[in-house]
């Protein structure tokens, strides 16, 4: 910790929570196959988001080069396209593809995030260094590699997630994507532990952006591109620290100018558990619907509710939603929604929409499908409450429940059933329904942006967890270039 004294300048010793990082990534063995095999269908539901995002020329013209020609042959691939870029730029490509469309992994807990994220870092980084080690007569990264970085900064930005709320402090959760991937990146490229604290002091010293984006009346597309940015931050970090930037030790704790005093009213970081494999084991996968994943399981009730209400839609006379705290306080929305970001974030109309056409699809939050007038109709009769029974298992790490019910009132008295679900399909309990629908959710990403033959090959290496974790890195990226 720092001393108390302003006007000293002896250097502390570097504070305890970015020393726990270092000793984390460097040391630490992952012994857990569970670990490994829920990382790799990360990695492959995150590869079919980006492909899905494809279709989205907004997403598109965030990929490629910071100015036009400013590409590095040999570099690190963006998938979907034909670019080669340095590392950072790479990263935010593909960080922008993995969270356009709201479509990946999600952790809950006092703060949110979407751990996947990292795997725009994580890819780019992996890719390039796998291509420069080839190219000069060495080893290239596996999969499997990819796999423990992956399982790594989940494991960093969920632990920092379970007990620091940085969204009630005005702070998105990308602050904690920059983290997590600024440690392990700086580890990828060579660095030891006192790079890997001198490149995360710098990320604290960041700060971090504003949630302002997300919320109403501002929320806008910045939300898909953010991430992006916290990647391609954090390569930037890594690369400074290996060249032998200084670091700040104190950058937390340093009395009136670290992110404690500056951001976090002067508290400290409170921890649940020590680094494992436990965010990793316990992530959540968006497998049926592109929907923040506090609402998850609602449009899984209003899609069981559809056959019933389908032909009675101008005789409803209110939607009743009981959410949890954290979902009432995130997507509960009235009044215009403005963008496609202010649908994907509103739970009245991720139940609207699928009550009147039983599905739920990222064509559904396009301005063509919001002009439905029936969409606002039931809308404006869905009242939103708290349920304290689903935020007390919300936070409950034995159960870590996104529960969710809906019920529909008509105007002759009549009802529906209450419908309740308290953990959506990708939940850990719903593995064994979950990760086969998962795999359907890759083959047609892929069949809908890659050629034929391509896609063959990588739904066999889906299936094959063996030879896709030895497979090098930059070879298995060339199958997804387009």
């Amino acid at each position: 910790m720092s001393s108390p004294d302003m006007r000293s300048a002896v250097r502390p010793a570097p504070d305890a929570p970015m020393v726990e990082i270092a000793d984390y990534v460097v040391d630490y063995a992952i012994a857990s196959e569970e670990a490994y095999d829920t990382a790799r269908y990360v990695l492959l539901d995150s590869l079919a988001c980006a492909m899905l995002a494809m279709k989205f020329p907004e997403c598109v013209k965030h990929l490629g080069p910071l100015v036009p020609g400013a590409i590095l042959p040999g570099g690190a691939r963006v998938p979907g396209t034909d670019w080669e870029l340095d590392p950072a730029q790479a990263a935010y490509g593909i960080g922008v593809q993995v969270r356009w469309l709201d479509f990946n992994d999600t952790w809950l807990a006092a703060e949110w995030g979407h751990p996947s994220d990292n795997l725009g870092t994580i890819l780019a980084v992996a890719d390039y260094l796998s291509r420069q080690a080839v190219h000069e007569g060495g080893e290239a990264l596996r999969v499997r590699d990819v796999l423990t970085y992956a399982i790594k900064a989940h494991e960093i930005q969920g632990c920092y997630a379970l007990r620091n709320s940085f969204n009630r402090v005005g702070l998105d959760h990308v602050i904690l994507v920059r983290l997590a991937s600024t440690a392990v990146a700086t580890r990828m490229f060579g660095g030891g532990k006192e790079a890997i604290v001198d490149a995360i002091s710098h990320s604290w010293i960041d700060n971090g952006a504003l949630r302002t984006y997300r919320h109403a009346p501002n929320t806008g597309p910045r939300k898909s591109w953010a991430a992006g940015d916290a990647c391609r931050r954090a390569v930037i970090h890594a690369l400074n620290a290996i060249k032998g930037c200084v670091g700040y030790p104190s950058a937390l704790s340093a009395k009136t100018w670290g992110f404690y005093d500056v951001a976090f009213g002067g508290e400290p970081f409170e921890f649940e558990r020590p680094f494992g494999n436990y965010v990793m084991e316990n992530v959540l996968f968006k497998i049926s619907y592109p929907a923040e994943f506090h609402a998850q399981t609602a449009v899984e009730c209003a899609m069981r509710l559809h056959a019933a209400v389908a032909d009675r839609l101008g005789r409803i006379e209110k939607i009743v939603i009981e959410t949890q705290e954290a979902g009432r306080r995130i997507i509960d929305k009235t009044g215009p929604l403005a963008n496609y970001a202010d649908r994907d974030h509103c739970i009245q109309y991720m139940v609207a929409v699928p009550l009147i056409f039983g599905r739920l699809t990222a064509d559904d939050y396009t301005d063509a499908v919001a002009a439905d007038p029936r969409i606002d109709a039931l809308r404006n009769r869905t009242e939103v409450r708290e349920n304290s029974h689903f935020t007390q298992d919300y936070y409950d790490p034995d159960k870590r429940y996104i529960g969710n019910s809906v019920q529909v009132f008509f105007d002759d008295g009549s009802s529906t059933a209450k419908i309740s679900i308290d953990y959506p399909v990708g939940h850990r309990r719903r593995r064994a329904e979950g990760i086969p629908l998962l795999l359907q959710k890759f083959d047609a990403a892929l069949a809908g942006h890659l050629p034929a033959e391509r896609v063959r090959r990588l739904v066999g290496l889906s299936r094959d967890p063996g030879r896709l974790d030895a497979m090098p890195i930059h070879e298995f990226v060339n199958l997804f270039a387009f």
